[in-house]
């Protein structure tokens, strides 16, 4: 179920992606006609939004379900202090050769 979860979630966010990109901005034909009567439907009401803003806002409500959804699923899975008291660590015993100087009677 989790890795169905995190197909979706993957497919959705390329899918606002996509939308995202192919949309045109408000302030689209303001670089050309600056102050003529592009920048009034720049601050303006635009009506009511076509597909492309509607199924993204669709989407983008999907992804955060399913972001809340995946949040809770991987919270409630381990504990995350057992990994680290699995982990075996090798100790490192120093040579007892009196040959070798010690680190402090090494001349600088």
């Amino acid at each position: 179920m989790f890795e169905v979860l995190m197909v979706v979630y993957l497919l959705v966010a390329l899918a606002i992606i996509g939308l995202v990109l192919i949309q045109q901005g408000k302030g689209a034909g303001m670089g050309a006609s600056f102050g003529a009567g592009a920048s009034a439907t720049l601050f303006g009401s635009s009506g009511s939004g076509n597909f492309l803003t509607r199924s993204t806002a669709v989407l983008a409500t999907v992804f955060f379900v399913l972001s809340l959804m995946l949040g809770r699923m991987t919270a409630n899975t381990a504990n995350p202090t057992d990994e680290w008291n699995e982990i075996d660590v090798p100790v490192i015993e120093q040579p007892q050769n009196s040959d070798v100087p010690a680190s402090s009677d090494v001349p600088n």
